[in-house]
């Protein structure tokens, strides 16, 4: 399923009165539960072996996004759009994009989201002053993790 639509389907869930939603497509099922995180679950259709016996189908385990830490900070906090690897810069010898106290603007790059092995250039939603960076170069992040804290 592709990446987009399953964030709009989150989005969706999130911000409305359901509860649960399942969809299921040609590559596999996906099954949305709000509560206290978000809980997917995701099958994928494997095709059998020719010669094997028949073994009973393998079930992916629920998988259970880490819960998102609210922030304790004052300030706009800049929150991950996507899963990913979080890159402060553009390539590894670079000049991280923002740091502690830099000056930014609304559209500015402050960082790239890597998923899927494509490169995702995250900009700021609020013009102001970096106060706090909570992940590090090359962590994986959360959809809703916290990034950055914007005064």
């Amino acid at each position: 399923m592709d990446l987009r639509k399953l964030k709009t389907l989150i989005d969706l869930v999130s911000e409305s009165n359901v509860s649960e939603l399942e969809i299921t497509e040609a590559e596999g099922k996906v099954r949305i539960v709000k509560g206290g995180g978000v809980v997917m679950q995701q099958q994928v259709a494997q095709p059998a072996m020719v010669h094997a016996p028949q073994a009973a189908p393998a079930v992916a385990a629920p998988v259970t996004a880490a819960p998102v830490v609210a922030a304790v900070d004052a300030g706009h906090t800049v929150k991950s759009p996507m899963v990913g690897t979080f890159y402060r810069s553009s390539s590894p010898g670079a000049k991280p994009f923002v740091e502690v106290g830099a000056q930014i603007k609304e559209g500015d790059t402050i960082c790239i989201i890597e998923a899927m092995k494509i490169l995702n250039e995250i900009e700021a939603d609020k013009s102001g002053t970096v106060t706090k960076v909570y992940c590090d170069n090359g962590q994986a992040v959360e959809y809703g993790q916290p990034l950055f804290i914007i005064e």
